[in-house]
């Protein structure tokens, strides 16, 4: 590789660094999405111009297509879609990995078979990425029909599978020990198959709530095994760029169990003992107490302070501009208004931000859990649109919840709440929420989008 390229691709990985510092912050999120993609687009440039490569015309084609599809994608795919597009994302990248160190291994039997010792460390990363980036595909995959509704969100437990899971660990461990005490090919496509298959055993169980998780957990998978394979390659921008997504994909993963009040283990495996979040429920026929719009347009009225909770459910019905415009009439009339964001609202983390940052919410309204959760005692009103299992007071009192022990937003301490809720259908967890049948608790039935219009209109002419 002449010196030339090899700058420009440390260049490119300062980019990946910079990209990753810009998106954590919502005023530079565009800029340091775009220094990314950019550096992306440089680093498989470059190649064209030192490399001889072979079947150009097939790279150019594979190019076009997957720039189409990503063009398509962007225009087309919803805000509520997001996870699943996140998920295809990182199945894609595994597998690609998966395939690269496929690819290597048969260069590395060839060189054994001539005479040539291939470093054992080549040969560990090798079986690595095979192994992991097999994983990350199949379970990407799983945890995008489970998003997409193309089958059940609750959890799947065949019997057996805790032994069957076993069973093929053990079996990848045996494989890669064998391949890197020798490489052979069909070796290592004996670990990828098992490694398909463990990616699937691995996600089957996995309920409800918690599939963002694992998402996040998989994206981790996908950084590293691109890591390993840009080891093998001795490729330095893959190697920064696999090692940032493998890092910031673990740390979000913690951060979201966190969020959850339950570790990655238990959120993995939980559903082996009746520990994971159940998925889609049955609705409640208990009875609540609703309201017209014209009805909660004057508890708003009169309310000094307002709290909005944003859930799913307003992403859903593509509500978000017109509850900012209902908040800018209730702020212009001297009512103090703040969104509280929960760490897993939605179906991913930052899915709230983006959403209202998409209608031009202004950022310093956005308040999240842990400074916002003091406020509710003092505050008349609460309006939740479409959040429902982070304001389930069931985490805090309920041992036998499936979401017991995850922090919430203290909405049931507030004066009057207002449910925006389009049936009584459970949240994403499947279990009742409580909040719904205290006598504090007003709901108002109907798609967001449409009720808030009518609430905005009714604010108006008050």
């Amino acid at each position: 590789m002449p010196t030339w390229a090899e700058l420009v691709f440390l260049l490119c990985a300062v980019g990946f660094i910079l990209a990753l510092k810009g998106l954590s912050g919502p005023r530079t999120a565009r800029v340091g999405n775009l220094v990314g993609a950019g550096a992306a687009v440089v680093a498989c440039v470059v190649p064209f111009f030192y490399a001889d490569l072979d079947h150009v015309a097939l790279i150019l084609v594979a190019i076009v297509i997957g720039t189409a599809i990503g063009a398509v994608g962007a225009q087309r795919v919803q805000m509520t879609q997001m996870p699943q597009l996140v998920a295809l994302f990182n199945g894609v990248g595994g597998g690609a990995a998966a395939l690269v160190a496929l690819l290597e291994l048969e260069h590395f039997a060839d060189a054994t078979d001539v005479g040539v010792d291939v470093p054992a460390a080549y040969l560990v990363a090798t079986a690595f990425t095979i192994l992991v980036g097999a994983v990350s595909f199949s379970g990407s995959v799983v945890t995008f029909a489970k998003l997409q509704e193309l089958m059940t969100s609750r959890p799947v437990v065949p019997p057996g599978l805790a032994f069957a899971f076993a069973g093929s660990l053990l079996a990848a461990l045996v494989l890669a020990g064998v391949l890197i005490d020798e490489p052979v090919v069909w070796v290592g496509v004996a670990l990828a198959l098992v490694g398909l298959l463990l990616g699937v055993l691995l996600v089957l169980p996995v309920g409800g709530a918690d599939v963002p998780i694992v998402i996040s957990l998989l994206n981790a998978f996908t950084g590293l095994t691109v890591a390993a394979g840009g080891y093998v390659l001795q490729n330095t921008v893959l190697l920064v760029a696999g090692t940032l997504v493998g890092a910031s994909g673990t740390f979000l993963t913690l951060l979201m169990a966190g969020a959850m009040g339950r570790s990655v283990a238990n959120i993995l495996f939980g559903a082996l003992k009746g520990g994971s979040t159940l998925g889609s429920g049955e609705a409640s026929d208990r009875p609540v107490r609703s309201a017209t719009p014209e009805d909660v347009a004057i508890l708003l009225g009169y309310a000094e302070r307002v709290i909005v909770v944003p859930g799913y459910g307003l992403a859903v019905a593509q509500a978000q501009h017109t509850l900012r415009e209902l908040v800018e009439v209730l702020g212009a009339r001297g009512t103090e208004v703040d969104y509280a964001i929960h760490p897993v609202a939605g179906r991913m983390p930052g899915h709230m931000n983006v959403l209202l940052a998409e209608a031009q919410v202004p950022y310093e309204q956005l308040k999240e859990m842990d400074d916002i959760n003091g406020d509710f005692r003092q505050t008349d009103v609460v309006l939740v649109v479409g959040a429902n299992d982070v304001v389930n007071p069931a985490a805090r009192t309920t041992p036998s919840a499936p979401i017991y022990g995850m922090p919430i937003l203290d909405v049931d301490q507030a004066r009057q709440v207002v449910f925006l809720k389009r049936s009584m259908r459970p949240g994403f967890a499947g279990i009742e929420n409580e909040l719904l049948f205290e006598p504090q608790t007003t709901l108002l039935f109907g798609d967001a989008k449409d009720t808030l219009g009518k609430l905005l209109t009714a604010v108006k002419s008050l």
